[in-house]
Order: C-alpha cells, then sequence, then structure tokens
C-alpha cells in the first residue's frame, strides 16, 4: 500500500479502514510479536487487543495520542514501544500491563507521568528521553527493578534524591538537559556503571573515584573548568580527559584544552529484556 494512501486512510475513524492499515494481520503471529511502526496510524484497532499472548508490541512512529481500554487484556506483554508519537499524558492502560520490561515513551510531548506508573514492577528499560519533563518524575524511583533510564533531551535541572533507592540501576543518561550542577544523588550511587551527562550546564565535577561500579562517564560538552576524577579503568568521555592532562593555571589564567572526540551516544536500536 502507497504511503499517500496510508495517510488518507488514518485519518479516516470506520474500523474498516483501520484494519486495512494492519494489511494482512488477521491473526497473531507465531513469535507472538506485532509492529506496526510507521502505519501514520491515529488510533490503535482493537482487533491488536485480541492477541492475549502477544509479547512484544511496536508502535512506533505514528500519530497516537491515546490507547483503547482493550490494550489491558495484553497482559503477557513485555515490550511496548509508544515513541515518536503525540502523547500529552500517558494513558494510564499501560501501567496495567504488569509484566511490561521495557518502555519507549521517547519523542513525545510528556510533561509528567502518572502515579500508577509505580505498577510497573517489572519494568527494567525506561525510555522518556526528548519530552517535555522539566522535572524527573519521582514515581520513576518507585521501579525497583529498574536498570536502565533514559531522559536525555529534556528540561531536567535536578534528580529526586530517592532515585538512589534504585539499585538496580546501572546506566542513566541524561544528555541534552538543563543541569547546571553535577547530580548529588548520583554520588551516593555506587552500582552505576554508565553515567552520561553530555550537553548540559555543568562547570564543576566532583570526584567520581569513590564510585566501584563505575565504567564510563560521559560529560563532554558542558562549561566545565575539570574533568570528573575517576578511578583506574573508568572511561572518560569529554574535555581532559585520558588523551590531554587537564588546563593548567599560570597567573590566574585558565589554558583550555579543546577535544575533537566524538561522544559516545545511548544505544540508538531498542534492546530486548534480559
Amino acid at each position: 500500500m502507497g504511503n499517500s494512501l496510508k495517510a488518507i486512510l488514518a485519518f479516516v475513524p470506520s474500523n474498516k479502514c483501520q484494519k486495512y492499515l494492519l494489511e494482512d494481520l488477521e491473526e497473531m503471529p507465531v513469535d507472538k510479536m506485532v509492529d506496526l511502526s510507521g502505519r501514520q496510524m491515529r488510533r490503535l484497532p482493537v482487533h491488536i487487543c485480541s492477541f492475549r499472548e502477544l509479547v512484544k508490541l511496536y508502535l512506533s512512529d505514528n500519530n497516537l495520542n491515546h490507547l483503547p481500554p482493550e490494550l489491558e487484556q495484553l497482559q503477557n506483554l513485555q515490550i511496548l514501544a509508544l515513541d515518536f508519537n503525540n502523547f500529552k499524558a500517558l494513558p494510564l492502560v499501560v501501567c496495567t500491563l504488569k509484566q511490561l520490561c521495557i518502555l519507549y515513551l521517547g519523542n513525545n510531548k510528556l510533561c509528567s507521568l502518572p502515579l500508577e506508573l509505580r505498577l510497573l514492577q517489572n519494568l527494567k528499560t525506561l525510555w522518556i528521553e526528548s519530552n517535555c519533563l522539566q522535572y524527573l518524575p519521582e514515581v520513576v524511583c518507585e521501579l525497583s527493578l529498574l536498570k536502565t533510564l533514559h531522559a536525555g533531551s529534556n528540561a531536567l535541572r535536578s534528580l529526586p534524591p530517592q532515585l538512589q533507592c534504585l539499585q538496580e540501576l546501572r546506566t542513566i543518561w541524561l544528555s541534552g538537559n538543563l543541569l547546571s550542577e553535577f547530580p548529588p544523588v548520583l554520588l551516593d550511587m555506587p552500582f552505576l556503571e554508565v553515567i552520561d551527562v553530555d550537553r548540559n550546564s555543568i562547570r564543576f565535577f566532583p570526584s567520581l573515584a569513590h564510585l566501584p561500579g563505575l565504567k564510563l562517564v560521559i560529560y563532554d560538552h558542558n562549561p566545565c573548568r575539570n574533568a570528573p576524577k575517576v578511578a583506574k579503568g573508568v572511561r572518560r568521555v569529554g574535555r581532559w580527559s585520558e588523551e590531554s592532562p587537564e588546563p593548567r593555571k599560570r597567573s590566574g589564567a585558565v589554558i583550555e584544552i579543546t577535544l575533537h572526540e566524538k561522544p559516545l551516544l545511548p544505544p540508538a536500536a531498542k534492546t530486548e529484556p534480559e
């Protein structure tokens, strides 16, 4: 079906037209995965909710701003991708899917997350990058099994102290926010392996040498005057990292050394649960 025809049918609310967008998807696939990404859908056909054994549902890059209550029937769902849509609020029905391990919410218009998110106690990976978050919702700190948090490209200025309760958290991506100081709570999280604070407004970095689990810290594109001190073997990406010394002070002036190392980015590919 041509993209132009799909675009026209996406605006027609009738069940017949919406089902036509699914093409030949009449029965649940053997691999228990449905990928409806890029279909320009304005609503999820309820027919999909009858696939009760479904494990993976990809709805990325559509025009969705709500989900049907029938989605609650998908109680075996482990991966749900809602990124690149038009959600201004997370539909509460998503919080009923208690087997979810990975939830993609990036590139929407979310300003907050509902308290009901705490019901997703099996969640291990949460992508909330490129939204309108001015603060990290404290409900995220109640996701006790969370291992990876992608919260870059928002408007975060700080992190809640409750974040240290997430003792399973290993990687946190905060690139492209409005952090003016290194979040103090991260200094009390010795289990962190990857910290990304690239492209913020941090002027000074405290020592991170006491974090025994740390493997990588990305701090490039900050107006900082020092590199974070780290333990031996920890990879740093930013000015004055392994390749060059920190600036020397002469007569009170700071001589800056600019590196051209390209910073590492969070993995672009969607990952599977462990």
